[in-house]
Protein backbone atom coordinates (compact mmCIF):
# COMPACT_ATOMS: atom_id res chain seq x y z
CA UNK A 1 0.00 0.00 0.00
CA UNK A 2 2.56 2.48 0.85
CA UNK A 3 3.91 2.06 -2.67
CA UNK A 4 0.48 3.46 -4.46
CA UNK A 5 -1.44 5.31 -1.49
CA UNK A 6 -1.03 8.57 -1.87
CA UNK A 7 -4.50 10.79 -0.77
CA UNK A 8 -5.80 13.25 -3.58
CA UNK A 9 -6.73 15.55 -1.38
CA UNK A 10 -3.07 16.41 0.35
CA UNK A 11 -1.56 19.79 0.29
CA UNK A 12 0.75 20.14 -2.08
CA UNK A 13 1.93 23.71 -0.97
CA UNK A 14 6.12 23.96 -0.29
CA UNK A 15 6.76 24.62 2.95
CA UNK A 16 9.55 27.22 2.78
CA UNK A 17 11.62 27.64 6.12
CA UNK A 18 13.42 31.13 6.51
CA UNK A 19 15.35 31.92 9.19
CA UNK A 20 14.24 34.20 12.14
CA UNK A 21 16.61 36.93 10.76
CA UNK A 22 17.44 36.47 6.74
CA UNK A 23 20.96 37.85 5.95
CA UNK A 24 20.60 40.87 3.55
CA UNK A 25 22.11 41.11 0.07
CA UNK A 26 22.52 43.89 -2.28
CA UNK A 27 20.89 43.08 -5.83
CA UNK A 28 21.35 45.14 -8.70
CA UNK A 29 18.37 46.91 -8.88
CA UNK A 30 19.25 48.38 -5.68
CA UNK A 31 22.84 49.43 -6.13
CA UNK A 32 23.22 52.10 -3.79
CA UNK A 33 20.14 51.67 -1.99
CA UNK A 34 19.42 49.60 1.09
CA UNK A 35 19.86 46.04 0.97
CA UNK A 36 16.80 43.53 0.59
CA UNK A 37 16.60 40.33 3.02
CA UNK A 38 17.29 36.71 1.40
CA UNK A 39 13.68 35.83 1.84
CA UNK A 40 12.32 38.74 0.34
CA UNK A 41 15.08 38.21 -2.31
CA UNK A 42 13.40 34.70 -2.93
CA UNK A 43 9.94 35.25 -2.92
CA UNK A 44 10.36 37.86 -5.46
CA UNK A 45 12.72 35.66 -7.90
CA UNK A 46 11.93 32.07 -7.14
CA UNK A 47 8.06 32.14 -7.67
CA UNK A 48 7.86 28.34 -8.54
CA UNK A 49 9.44 27.55 -4.62
CA UNK A 50 5.58 28.46 -3.97
CA UNK A 51 3.75 27.64 -6.89
CA UNK A 52 3.38 23.88 -5.22
CA UNK A 53 4.63 20.65 -6.99
CA UNK A 54 1.64 18.01 -8.64
CA UNK A 55 3.08 14.73 -9.14
CA UNK A 56 2.37 12.64 -12.72
CA UNK A 57 -1.25 10.97 -11.69
CA UNK A 58 0.54 7.72 -12.08
CA UNK A 59 3.47 8.61 -9.81
CA UNK A 60 1.79 9.71 -6.74
CA UNK A 61 3.78 8.46 -3.80
CA UNK A 62 7.28 9.27 -2.63
CA UNK A 63 8.12 5.45 -3.69
CA UNK A 64 6.98 5.77 -7.14
CA UNK A 65 9.01 9.31 -7.93
CA UNK A 66 11.97 7.11 -6.91
CA UNK A 67 11.49 3.82 -8.56
CA UNK A 68 10.66 5.75 -11.57
CA UNK A 69 13.88 8.01 -11.07
CA UNK A 70 15.66 4.35 -10.99
CA UNK A 71 13.77 2.64 -14.03
CA UNK A 72 12.90 5.32 -16.17
CA UNK A 73 14.19 5.72 -19.67
CA UNK A 74 15.79 9.40 -19.86
CA UNK A 75 18.04 8.62 -23.16
CA UNK A 76 16.23 10.92 -24.88
CA UNK A 77 15.66 13.94 -22.66
CA UNK A 78 17.77 16.39 -21.75
CA UNK A 79 20.62 15.78 -23.81
CA UNK A 80 24.16 17.03 -23.20
CA UNK A 81 27.67 16.57 -24.11
CA UNK A 82 31.08 17.20 -22.01
CA UNK A 83 34.55 17.14 -22.48
CA UNK A 84 36.31 15.66 -19.77
CA UNK A 85 39.28 16.92 -18.09
CA UNK A 86 41.43 14.65 -16.09
CA UNK A 87 42.97 16.34 -12.34
CA UNK A 88 45.91 14.26 -10.79
CA UNK A 89 45.77 15.11 -6.84
CA UNK A 90 48.77 15.77 -4.74
CA UNK A 91 47.66 12.43 -3.12
CA UNK A 92 47.93 10.27 -5.95
CA UNK A 93 44.31 10.13 -7.07
CA UNK A 94 42.34 11.05 -10.19
CA UNK A 95 38.90 13.11 -10.52
CA UNK A 96 36.81 13.75 -14.06
CA UNK A 97 35.22 16.98 -14.36
CA UNK A 98 33.64 17.05 -17.34
CA UNK A 99 32.25 20.97 -18.40
CA UNK A 100 29.33 21.97 -20.64
CA UNK A 101 29.18 23.34 -23.64
CA UNK A 102 32.22 21.91 -25.12
CA UNK A 103 32.98 24.53 -28.19
CA UNK A 104 32.19 28.11 -25.83
CA UNK A 105 35.19 30.10 -27.50
CA UNK A 106 32.41 33.51 -27.69
CA UNK A 107 31.29 33.09 -24.21
CA UNK A 108 32.47 35.84 -21.92
CA UNK A 109 34.96 35.49 -19.20
CA UNK A 110 32.44 36.50 -16.58
CA UNK A 111 29.53 34.11 -17.81
CA UNK A 112 28.61 31.86 -14.78
CA UNK A 113 29.45 28.36 -14.23
CA UNK A 114 27.51 25.78 -12.41
CA UNK A 115 29.63 23.75 -10.45
CA UNK A 116 27.56 20.50 -9.52
CA UNK A 117 28.36 17.09 -7.81
CA UNK A 118 26.31 14.10 -8.22
CA UNK A 119 24.54 11.72 -6.06
CA UNK A 120 26.11 8.83 -4.18
CA UNK A 121 27.26 6.19 -7.24
CA UNK A 122 26.35 8.49 -10.23
CA UNK A 123 28.32 10.92 -12.52
CA UNK A 124 27.83 13.28 -15.20
CA UNK A 125 25.14 10.88 -16.92
CA UNK A 126 22.56 11.16 -14.61
CA UNK A 127 18.99 12.13 -15.59
CA UNK A 128 18.57 14.22 -12.69
CA UNK A 129 21.99 16.21 -13.25
CA UNK A 130 20.99 17.10 -17.04
CA UNK A 131 17.56 17.86 -16.53
CA UNK A 132 19.14 21.34 -15.23
CA UNK A 133 22.70 21.14 -16.95
CA UNK A 134 20.64 21.30 -20.57
CA UNK A 135 18.39 24.06 -19.90
CA UNK A 136 21.24 25.87 -17.74
CA UNK A 137 23.53 25.97 -20.79
CA UNK A 138 21.52 26.28 -23.99
CA UNK A 139 22.33 29.46 -25.28
CA UNK A 140 19.72 32.36 -24.52
CA UNK A 141 18.76 32.28 -27.99
CA UNK A 142 16.84 28.72 -27.65
CA UNK A 143 15.68 29.62 -24.53
CA UNK A 144 18.00 28.92 -22.08
CA UNK A 145 20.22 30.76 -19.29
CA UNK A 146 23.50 30.36 -21.62
CA UNK A 147 25.91 29.37 -18.67
CA UNK A 148 28.96 27.07 -18.36
CA UNK A 149 28.69 23.77 -16.34
CA UNK A 150 31.31 21.41 -14.79
CA UNK A 151 30.19 18.20 -13.05
CA UNK A 152 32.84 16.81 -10.53
CA UNK A 153 32.65 13.37 -11.07
CA UNK A 154 33.93 11.15 -7.37
CA UNK A 155 37.04 9.36 -7.83
CA UNK A 156 36.19 5.60 -9.61
CA UNK A 157 32.62 6.73 -10.50
CA UNK A 158 31.42 7.75 -14.25
CA UNK A 159 34.81 5.85 -15.77
CA UNK A 160 37.37 7.63 -13.65
CA UNK A 161 40.29 5.88 -13.16
CA UNK A 162 41.59 4.93 -9.19
CA UNK A 163 45.21 6.10 -8.94
CA UNK A 164 45.38 5.82 -5.43
CA UNK A 165 44.04 3.85 -2.55
CA UNK A 166 41.07 6.03 -1.93
CA UNK A 167 37.72 5.97 -2.87
CA UNK A 168 35.42 8.90 -1.79
CA UNK A 169 32.33 9.70 0.41
CA UNK A 170 30.03 11.88 2.07
CA UNK A 171 32.32 13.20 4.59
CA UNK A 172 35.83 13.87 2.37
CA UNK A 173 36.04 17.74 1.15
CA UNK A 174 39.65 17.72 0.14
CA UNK A 175 38.46 16.39 -3.64
CA UNK A 176 35.72 19.26 -4.56
CA UNK A 177 38.00 22.02 -2.71
CA UNK A 178 40.89 21.08 -5.26
CA UNK A 179 38.78 20.84 -8.15
CA UNK A 180 37.63 24.58 -7.01
CA UNK A 181 41.27 25.55 -6.95
CA UNK A 182 41.59 23.98 -10.66
CA UNK A 183 37.93 26.03 -11.77
CA UNK A 184 38.47 29.21 -9.72
CA UNK A 185 41.76 29.37 -11.88
CA UNK A 186 40.14 28.68 -15.45
CA UNK A 187 37.39 31.01 -14.91
CA UNK A 188 38.60 33.95 -12.05
CA UNK A 189 35.57 36.16 -13.59
CA UNK A 190 32.84 34.04 -13.45
CA UNK A 191 30.31 33.65 -11.13
CA UNK A 192 30.68 30.21 -9.25
CA UNK A 193 27.01 28.22 -8.80
CA UNK A 194 27.12 25.40 -6.19
CA UNK A 195 24.50 22.42 -7.36
CA UNK A 196 24.23 19.10 -5.92
CA UNK A 197 22.65 16.39 -5.30
CA UNK A 198 21.69 13.61 -2.62
CA UNK A 199 25.61 12.34 -1.12
CA UNK A 200 27.04 15.20 -3.08
CA UNK A 201 24.58 17.72 -1.53
CA UNK A 202 26.36 16.16 1.79
CA UNK A 203 29.71 17.24 0.69
CA UNK A 204 29.07 20.36 -1.04
CA UNK A 205 27.04 21.80 2.26
CA UNK A 206 30.38 20.23 4.28
CA UNK A 207 32.27 21.98 1.82
CA UNK A 208 30.69 25.15 1.99
CA UNK A 209 30.32 25.35 6.18
CA UNK A 210 34.07 24.42 6.21
CA UNK A 211 34.97 27.28 3.97
CA UNK A 212 32.83 30.11 5.46
CA UNK A 213 33.51 33.67 3.87
CA UNK A 214 36.19 32.80 2.06
CA UNK A 215 33.80 30.00 -0.46
CA UNK A 216 34.90 30.17 -3.63
CA UNK A 217 30.77 29.31 -4.39
CA UNK A 218 28.52 32.42 -4.67
CA UNK A 219 25.41 30.69 -3.96
CA UNK A 220 24.51 26.86 -3.73
CA UNK A 221 21.82 24.89 -3.94
CA UNK A 222 21.11 20.91 -2.52
CA UNK A 223 19.06 18.64 -3.29
CA UNK A 224 18.12 15.47 -1.65
CA UNK A 225 20.87 15.92 1.19
CA UNK A 226 21.33 13.02 3.28
CA UNK A 227 21.99 15.41 6.45
CA UNK A 228 21.63 13.14 9.38
CA UNK A 229 23.91 10.24 7.95
CA UNK A 230 23.01 8.31 11.31
CA UNK A 231 19.37 8.69 11.81
CA UNK A 232 18.22 8.37 8.33
CA UNK A 233 20.41 5.18 7.47
CA UNK A 234 18.26 4.01 10.91
CA UNK A 235 14.95 5.10 9.09
CA UNK A 236 16.26 3.79 5.94
CA UNK A 237 17.02 0.36 7.57
CA UNK A 238 14.31 0.02 9.76
CA UNK A 239 10.99 -0.68 7.05
CA UNK A 240 11.46 -3.56 4.79
CA UNK A 241 11.89 -2.05 1.30
CA UNK A 242 13.95 0.47 2.95
CA UNK A 243 16.21 -2.41 3.86
CA UNK A 244 15.95 -4.51 0.76
CA UNK A 245 15.62 -2.44 -1.65
CA UNK A 246 16.45 1.16 -1.74
CA UNK A 247 19.84 0.29 1.22
CA UNK A 248 20.71 -3.29 -0.59
CA UNK A 249 20.55 -1.09 -4.15
CA UNK A 250 22.76 1.54 -2.82
CA UNK A 251 24.81 -0.90 -1.56
CA UNK A 252 25.63 -3.49 -4.73
CA UNK A 253 25.69 -0.08 -6.67
CA UNK A 254 28.93 0.73 -4.15
CA UNK A 255 29.83 -3.08 -4.63
CA UNK A 256 30.01 -3.06 -8.52
CA UNK A 257 32.11 0.21 -8.55
CA UNK A 258 34.55 -1.46 -5.86
CA UNK A 259 34.59 -4.25 -8.16
CA UNK A 260 35.80 -1.86 -11.34
CA UNK A 261 38.75 -1.01 -8.80
CA UNK A 262 39.43 -3.08 -6.52
CA UNK A 263 43.02 -4.50 -8.37
CA UNK A 264 44.10 -0.33 -8.64
CA UNK A 265 42.72 -0.08 -4.91
CA UNK A 266 44.35 -3.51 -3.85
CA UNK A 267 48.14 -2.74 -5.16
CA UNK A 268 49.74 -3.54 -2.08
CA UNK A 269 48.10 -6.60 -0.55
CA UNK A 270 49.57 -5.37 2.78
CA UNK A 271 47.28 -1.83 2.74
CA UNK A 272 44.61 -1.74 5.40
CA UNK A 273 42.52 0.17 1.87
CA UNK A 274 43.63 -3.52 0.17
CA UNK A 275 42.10 -5.23 2.52
CA UNK A 276 38.95 -4.07 3.08
CA UNK A 277 38.91 -3.45 -0.77
CA UNK A 278 39.09 -7.26 -1.41
CA UNK A 279 36.55 -8.11 1.34
CA UNK A 280 33.91 -5.35 0.64
CA UNK A 281 33.78 -6.40 -3.39
CA UNK A 282 32.79 -9.85 -2.89
CA UNK A 283 29.83 -8.73 -0.17
CA UNK A 284 26.55 -9.69 -2.40
CA UNK A 285 23.57 -7.01 -1.96
CA UNK A 286 24.88 -5.66 0.99
CA UNK A 287 22.99 -2.77 2.43
CA UNK A 288 24.64 0.65 2.61
CA UNK A 289 25.80 0.52 6.18
CA UNK A 290 26.99 -2.86 5.37
CA UNK A 291 29.05 -1.67 2.86
CA UNK A 292 30.35 1.47 4.39
CA UNK A 293 31.70 -0.87 7.78
CA UNK A 294 33.17 -2.95 5.58
CA UNK A 295 34.69 -0.58 3.55
CA UNK A 296 33.63 3.39 3.34
CA UNK A 297 34.72 4.06 6.97
CA UNK A 298 38.45 2.43 6.08
CA UNK A 299 38.66 4.24 2.09
CA UNK A 300 36.58 6.85 1.90
CA UNK A 301 38.55 9.55 2.64
CA UNK A 302 42.28 10.92 4.28
CA UNK A 303 44.07 10.28 7.17
CA UNK A 304 43.09 11.96 9.44
CA UNK A 305 39.95 11.15 10.23
CA UNK A 306 40.39 8.62 8.38
CA UNK A 307 40.02 5.40 9.13
CA UNK A 308 36.97 5.23 11.57
CA UNK A 309 36.29 2.37 14.02
CA UNK A 310 32.71 1.64 12.84
CA UNK A 311 30.40 2.94 10.06
CA UNK A 312 28.16 4.67 12.53
CA UNK A 313 31.30 6.82 13.62
CA UNK A 314 31.94 7.94 10.09
CA UNK A 315 28.47 9.03 10.03
CA UNK A 316 28.66 10.78 13.09
CA UNK A 317 31.91 12.85 11.45
CA UNK A 318 30.65 13.15 8.13
CA UNK A 319 26.42 14.66 8.42
CA UNK A 320 25.47 18.12 7.28
CA UNK A 321 23.63 18.87 9.24
CA UNK A 322 25.71 19.95 12.06
CA UNK A 323 27.79 22.33 9.81
CA UNK A 324 24.42 24.01 8.76
CA UNK A 325 25.42 27.01 11.17
CA UNK A 326 28.89 28.00 9.22
CA UNK A 327 27.53 28.78 5.80
CA UNK A 328 28.03 31.91 5.00
CA UNK A 329 26.55 31.93 1.03
CA UNK A 330 23.07 32.06 -0.21
CA UNK A 331 21.92 28.38 0.28
CA UNK A 332 19.09 27.25 -0.85
CA UNK A 333 17.94 23.15 0.03
CA UNK A 334 15.14 20.99 -1.43
CA UNK A 335 13.60 18.29 -0.11
CA UNK A 336 10.46 16.37 -0.59
CA UNK A 337 8.87 14.93 2.50
CA UNK A 338 8.03 11.50 0.93
CA UNK A 339 11.37 10.93 0.50
CA UNK A 340 11.89 7.78 1.44
CA UNK A 341 15.79 7.62 1.40
CA UNK A 342 16.48 10.90 3.14
CA UNK A 343 13.28 10.98 6.29
CA UNK A 344 14.94 13.76 8.71
CA UNK A 345 15.68 17.42 7.37
CA UNK A 346 16.95 19.91 9.41
CA UNK A 347 14.08 22.76 8.43
CA UNK A 348 15.15 25.04 11.48
CA UNK A 349 18.78 25.10 9.61
CA UNK A 350 19.99 26.42 13.19
CA UNK A 351 19.06 29.65 12.58
CA UNK A 352 21.71 30.41 9.92
CA UNK A 353 20.63 33.81 8.11
CA UNK A 354 22.09 32.30 4.90
CA UNK A 355 19.77 29.41 4.59
CA UNK A 356 16.59 28.74 3.54
CA UNK A 357 15.06 25.15 3.90
CA UNK A 358 11.96 24.26 0.85
CA UNK A 359 10.48 20.95 1.63
CA UNK A 360 7.82 19.54 -1.08
CA UNK A 361 5.15 17.21 0.11
CA UNK A 362 5.63 14.78 -2.29
CA UNK A 363 8.65 13.82 -5.16
CA UNK A 364 10.40 11.22 -3.49
CA UNK A 365 14.57 11.08 -3.82
CA UNK A 366 15.36 13.30 -6.89
CA UNK A 367 11.91 12.60 -8.59
CA UNK A 368 9.96 15.58 -8.78
CA UNK A 369 8.11 13.99 -11.86
CA UNK A 370 4.90 16.35 -13.17
CA UNK A 371 3.44 15.49 -16.05
CA UNK A 372 4.34 17.00 -19.74
CA UNK A 373 3.42 17.08 -22.52
CA UNK A 374 2.05 13.54 -24.24
CA UNK A 375 0.77 10.54 -22.87
CA UNK A 376 3.07 9.53 -20.12
CA UNK A 377 5.40 11.92 -20.35
CA UNK A 378 6.85 13.41 -17.41
CA UNK A 379 9.53 15.95 -16.79
CA UNK A 380 11.38 17.31 -13.06
CA UNK A 381 9.52 19.92 -11.30
CA UNK A 382 12.20 20.93 -9.30
CA UNK A 383 14.05 22.37 -12.50
CA UNK A 384 12.61 25.65 -12.02
CA UNK A 385 13.01 26.63 -8.95
CA UNK A 386 16.75 25.20 -9.63
CA UNK A 387 17.13 27.22 -12.90
CA UNK A 388 15.10 30.42 -10.96
CA UNK A 389 17.87 30.57 -7.95
CA UNK A 390 21.01 29.96 -10.24
CA UNK A 391 19.84 33.07 -12.68
CA UNK A 392 18.96 35.28 -9.47
CA UNK A 393 22.03 34.61 -7.36
CA UNK A 394 24.27 34.38 -10.34
CA UNK A 395 23.00 37.81 -12.06
CA UNK A 396 21.00 39.53 -9.47
CA UNK A 397 23.41 39.57 -5.88
CA UNK A 398 26.34 41.86 -5.71
CA UNK A 399 28.51 40.31 -3.84
CA UNK A 400 31.50 41.95 -1.72
CA UNK A 401 34.91 40.58 -3.03
CA UNK A 402 35.80 37.36 -0.94
CA UNK A 403 39.31 37.06 0.91
CA UNK A 404 40.23 34.18 -0.94
CA UNK A 405 43.70 32.57 0.07
CA UNK A 406 46.25 33.38 -3.44
CA UNK A 407 46.48 30.53 -6.23
CA UNK A 408 49.81 29.26 -6.47
CA UNK A 409 51.84 26.77 -8.75
CA UNK A 410 54.00 24.82 -6.78
CA UNK A 411 56.04 22.02 -8.51
CA UNK A 412 53.66 21.62 -11.14
CA UNK A 413 50.64 21.65 -8.69
CA UNK A 414 47.89 24.57 -8.63
CA UNK A 415 47.80 24.75 -4.63
CA UNK A 416 46.07 28.05 -2.23
CA UNK A 417 48.28 29.69 0.14
CA UNK A 418 47.89 27.85 3.45
CA UNK A 419 46.87 24.78 1.94
CA UNK A 420 49.82 23.57 0.85
CA UNK A 421 49.09 19.71 1.30
CA UNK A 422 46.12 19.72 -1.35
CA UNK A 423 47.13 20.52 -5.00
CA UNK A 424 45.89 19.48 -8.31
CA UNK A 425 47.46 19.27 -12.06
CA UNK A 426 45.49 18.43 -15.67
CA UNK A 427 46.93 15.00 -16.63
CA UNK A 428 45.72 13.32 -19.99
CA UNK A 429 44.02 14.34 -23.17
CA UNK A 430 40.71 15.22 -22.77
CA UNK A 431 37.92 13.46 -24.23
CA UNK A 432 34.11 13.67 -25.20
CA UNK A 433 31.25 12.53 -23.11
CA UNK A 434 28.13 11.63 -23.69
CA UNK A 435 25.76 13.02 -20.86
CA UNK A 436 22.73 10.12 -21.52
CA UNK A 437 25.76 7.01 -21.62
CA UNK A 438 25.13 5.69 -17.99
CA UNK A 439 27.97 3.39 -16.65
CA UNK A 440 27.42 -0.01 -16.99
CA UNK A 441 26.36 -1.94 -13.92
CA UNK A 442 25.19 0.97 -12.71
CA UNK A 443 21.36 1.35 -11.07
CA UNK A 444 20.61 5.12 -11.55
CA UNK A 445 19.14 7.60 -9.76
CA UNK A 446 20.46 6.57 -6.14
Amino acid sequence: MSLFFNPWTVDRTTEIRFPPSPALVKTRELVGADHISLQEFVQKRCPSLRSGFQPAWWLPSGHLQTLYCVFGDFSQRDKVTYKRTFLRLKDGGTLGLDFTPVDDPDMPPDTPIVVVMHGLTGGSYESYVRAILAPACRPLSQGGLGYRAVVVNFRGCADVPITSPQLYSAGHTDDLRQAMFYISNRFPAAPRLGLAFSLGANVMTRYVAEEGERCRLKSACVLACPWNLTANTKKLSSTYIGRHVYSRGMGQNLVNILKKHVASLARDPGHDVAKAATFASALSRPTIDMFDQAFTRIGGGSSPPWPFASAFDYYEYASSHKVLGDVRIPFLSISAADDPVVQEVPMDAKGNAWVVMAMTPNGGHLGWFESDDGWGQVKRWVSKPALEWLRATAEDIIRDRPDHRELQEIDGFLTEAGVERLGCRVVDKELIIVGTEREAGMMAGL
